[in-house]
């Protein structure tokens, strides 16, 4: 009897999880309720002195999504103003919800594929990736690798969809 080969493995397919994308860690969130003025009003002096006291070093190096859990009108420049302290500690800034943020960081992954490995080769995505909005990062996907790839499938290496072939 002959020993059981896997042959997707063996095969020149290239499988991509969408998951992989995505930094292992979760990205960081900033509260800017927290800082309203019995919980209505965003006050520039005291805002000005949080910013100017927070360590902002503990978002070294990770994704950091500014947002407020209320329904108060949080002015524009204290976005500015946090994302200005932030940014001496890293680049991945996004105000918004949570799909804000993995919108962001799945098309920061793609625009930093390596491209040329991907010319002419048969790619197959995984179908049941946990992403917030696993539609979006598809559509990044299929237009980031259309113009290299030779063929597209989506689904598993035993049951696929074909979605293109050049």
């Amino acid at each position: 009897m002959e020993p059981i080969r896997n042959k997707v493995k063996e095969s020149s397919l290239i499988q991509l999880d969408l998951e992989d994308f995505l930094p292992k860690e979760a990205p960081m969130h900033l509260d800017l309720s927290e800082q309203l003025w019995q919980g209505f009003v965003l006050k520039e002096k005291e805002f000005r002195a949080w910013i100017k006291e927070t360590d902002w070093s503990i978002y070294a190096n990770k994704p950091v999504r500014i947002h407020c859990t209320t329904d108060a009108i949080i002015p524009t420049w204290a976005y500015m103003l946090v994302t200005a302290a932030l940014a001496e500690h890293t680049s991945d800034v996004v105000s918004g919800n949570e799909v804000a943020m993995e919108h962001h960081l799945i098309r920061k992954a793609l625009h930093h594929l390596e491209l040329s490995d991907f010319v002419d080769q048969r790619v197959i995505v995984k179908g049941c990736a946990n992403l917030l909005d696993q539609e979006h990062a598809l559509t990044q996907l299929v237009l980031a690798l259309k113009p290299y790839v030779k063929t597209m499938m989506f689904g598993e290496p035993c049951s696929t969809v074909p979605i293109f072939k050049r």
